[in-house]
């Protein structure tokens, strides 16, 4: 069953949820209007009817190399508590990004690479078990305003990426939140950090062993052929 939903009705049921967010994780200067689409999943428990209890959210820039049904089986795989299945960012971009907390807090995981260190989210491929989000005082506790604000200061954050940059920042304060996807499920593509400034440190988060079962080809990556 196919059901086609409004962007213009989404958008306004998500603005008054997600305004605040805005000026903290978009590349714009102010809180756009039409900037909450990029927060969709963020909210998604409050827009979606009540009825719908799971929902995969994917980017279009992908390329499935195995059956999306076993990718529905994660969600049996959630700890309690958990309320969103998310793979780890594939650069050093929170690194990058979180560059003054990190100073401030040399003896951090903040910011670094697997297997021990946190290196946020990449969004491309998301489980969202809508019904533990409406259920998780918690993870609508962080949806305030008052909250992200205090987050945002506590890590010095400043984002550009929408929803992954909120996942990211709440993974680091509440990792409990959140189910680990295996890098094979969103084996990201792009390299632009290797040469940015991190080539050093770069293969240490990039490196994904095991079949890949979806590709990402993200920041216009070309995604390997059959």
């Amino acid at each position: 069953q196919v059901i086609v939903h409004d962007v213009d009705e989404l958008t306004e049921k998500l603005f008054p949820v997600v305004e605040a967010m805005q000026k903290h994780f978009s590349a714009g200067s102010g809180t756009y209007y039409s900037d909450s689409i990029f927060f969709l999943s963020v909210a998604m428990h409050r827009v979606m009817p009540k009825e719908i209890t799971q929902i995969i959210q994917v980017d279009l820039d992908l390329k499935y190399k195995a059956n999306i049904r076993d990718l529905f089986d994660e969600f049996n795989n959630f700890p309690e508590g958990a309320v969103i299945g998310i793979a780890r960012e594939m650069q050093p971009v929170y690194r990058h990004t979180f560059w003054q907390y990190r100073r401030e807090n040399p003896q951090t995981k903040v910011g670094d690479p697997p297997p021990d260190g946190l290196p946020g989210f990449n969004s491309g491929v998301l489980l969202l078990n809508l019904e533990a989000m409406r259920q998780s005082k918690l993870y609508n506790q962080l949806l305030e305003p008052t909250m992200v604000q205090k987050l945002t200061e506590k890590y010095h954050f400043k984002g550009h990426l929408g929803d992954q940059d909120f996942f990211t920042m709440v993974g680091m304060e509440h990792p409990e939140l959140f189910h680990v996807l295996n890098c094979t499920w969103n084996r990201q593509l792009c390299t632009w950090w290797k040469d940015h400034g991190y080539s050093d440190v770069f293969d240490q988060y990039f490196q994904c062993e095991g079949e890949v079962k979806i590709y990402h080809g993200n920041c216009n990556t070309p995604i390997p052929e059959d």
